[in-house]
């Protein structure tokens, strides 16, 4: 999977903002409305629509027109790329630690037999 550095950047720039990452945990259960997503903010309406052209110009999430509506739904092309992009360090780390934990096995003092005590 090619990934491109505009493409993380845009990703990681868009999942820096918790309030866009709590979007985006919504979204996960389904599309919503700028209002519906607005609701357990304490925020304005188009304070939230600033957040959502920027998960959408991340190409975190699409909206589309539907009748009145503009219902907003999660993509996960964008997020499989992140998440390949960092499984690449989370396998270079698991090795690491794999080799660490084996070092420090061998230095481990063998256990010695106890010896028995001589009866008299």
């Amino acid at each position: 999977m090619q990934v491109t550095t505009s493409h993380l950047n845009a990703t990681f720039a868009a999942l820096a903002d918790p309030t866009r990452r709590a979007i985006l945990a919504r979204l996960a259960s389904g599309e919503a409305t700028v209002n519906e997503l607005a609701e357990p903010f304490a925020m304005t309406q188009p304070a939230i629509s600033k957040h959502l052209k920027v998960l959408e110009r991340a190409g975190l999430i699409s909206r589309e027109r539907d009748a009145q509506r503009r219902p907003s739904r999660l993509e996960s092309k964008r997020l499989a790329e992140a998440s390949a992009w960092l499984d690449q360090y989370r396998k270079f780390w698991a090795a690491s630690f794999a080799r660490l934990d084996a070092v420090l096995e061998e230095l481990k003092p063998k256990k010695t037999r106890r010896e028995k005590p001589s009866r008299g």
